[in-house]
């Protein structure tokens, strides 16, 4: 692969500069109260907020490159958002004739992470800004290039901004609710499909690559399946084979356009028996539970208290677990609600109201000794007046091969 003197064909900078596509008032707001006066911001995810979904397709998939790691930046500084800046590889300048970025202060001169912080530096120094408190993402940010910016950056306190960032993603706007929507969708359909082309004989190999075939057909990138056979409980793909007379739980995560639909769904070899119709109809009570009274300003703590309280109407609840956690652009994401996620983190929304536009994802699995594994998780949105599902559908008992 050689690429120094490749430029490509040139086209009209379409770039609609000076329109940020997220809310600055929000985001200087969240730097006020953290007493952040500009950030240093370099995780693909929060640079893909920023940049109104561009993530740049070459290193899309890992950030090694030789000898060091492609590391771009976003310069943002609080009430000043004509003056951020973007530092990115050589080869974005091909997205910069495209038009990709609504920023003007652009640097494309970097291969290797000292060079991209260097970069980054210049650019806070150019707009007077290299001074004060300035948050980057501490565990997004690389010990050559942390040394790099306190040596070029004398004048600053650097600091952890990672929880601004998150928050300032919390609440999705009416276009991002859609694609997360559409998400969850495809994840489902993607299931569904699985479920009716495969039965007994097949083994957990083979239902992980057919959903990974089946989101990438539907214009996803594929994350994650998690699956369970029957009572084999270990949740990789492997040669286990899905015989007559057990169940199939697909938990997956599809990357649409950047946000994840992450749902579980459930099929079975045959035709389901009574127990099994009742004991996925009490995970199904539980998740119903936990959507009620879900609505704009409703307390996180109570999803938990309707959950527990459909728990204790279960004939399996000692079997049963329920979680809920934020999704997004990241998985759990703000909201935060439990303090016994994984991975753990404070629950910092669980006494607190939802807010209109807030993503969150609620989970009831069931270990059955003698049945299996089976497990529901749904993808809902808070709205003012209530809550909705996404990719609703394939709720119950789906019959493999039809």
């Amino acid at each position: 692969m050689s690429f120094a003197y490749s430029e490509g064909n040139p086209v009209e900078d379409t770039s609609k500069h000076g329109h940020p596509p997220f809310d600055t008032e929000r985001l200087d707001h969240l730097m006020e109260e953290a007493g952040l006066d500009a950030l240093l911001v370099t995780s693909k995810h929060s640079i893909q907020y920023l940049l109104g979904g561009y993530r740049f397709f070459f290193y899309d998939y890992m950030d090694a490159h030789g000898l060091s790691r492609y590391l771009p930046f976003f310069v943002y500084v609080k009430g000043r958002p004509l003056d951020s800046g973007y530092v990115g590889a050589s080869m974005e300048r091909y997205e910069k004739q495209l038009g990709s970025f609504w920023v003007t202060n652009l640097d494309f001169a970097n291969d290797a992470s000292t060079g991209y912080a260097g970069a980054a530096a210049e650019i806070l120094k150019s707009v007077g800004a290299a001074e004060g408190r300035v948050g980057i993402e501490a565990g997004f940010m690389p010990i050559d290039a942390f040394r790099v910016l306190e040596a070029q950056l004398p004048g600053v306190e650097l600091t952890d901004a990672t929880y601004t960032l998150e928050v300032l993603r919390a609440l999705k706007t009416p276009e991002e609710l859609a694609i997360l929507k559409e998400s969850s969708e495809k994840v489902v359909d993607s299931m569904l499909t699985v479920f009716s082309k495969f039965g007994p004989g097949t083994s957990k190999l083979t239902l992980f690559d057919a959903l990974r075939q089946e989101e990438t057909a539907r214009g996803m990138k594929f994350e994650y399946a998690l699956t369970n056979i029957g009572t084999a409980f270990n949740r990789a793909p492997y040669d286990k084979i899905w015989e007559e007379g057990e169940t199939l739980a697909l938990d997956s995560g599809g990357n649409y356009r950047g946000y994840i639909g992450d749902v579980t769904r459930m099929a079975y070899a045959g035709e389901p028996d009574q127990e099994l119709v009742d004991l996925l109809g009490q995970v199904e009570l539980v998740q119903q539970a936990a959507r009620k009274n879900l609505r704009a300003g409703t307390v996180g703590a109570e999803i938990f208290e309707n959950a527990n309280a459909a728990l204790l109407q279960c004939s399996a609840c000692d079997k049963m677990g329920f979680a809920a956690h934020g999704m997004g652009i990241v998985s759990h994401e703000a909201p935060w609600l439990m303090p016994n996620a994984f991975p753990r983190y404070t629950p910092h929304h669980r006494d607190k109201p939802l807010e209109a536009g807030m993503v969150i994802s609620i989970e009831t699995e069931l270990h059955h000794t003698g049945r299996g594994f089976i497990k529901l998780e749904d993808t809902v949105a808070i709205t003012p007046t209530g809550c909705e599902g996404f990719g609703d559908h394939g709720r119950g008992w789906n019959i493999a091969g039809r």
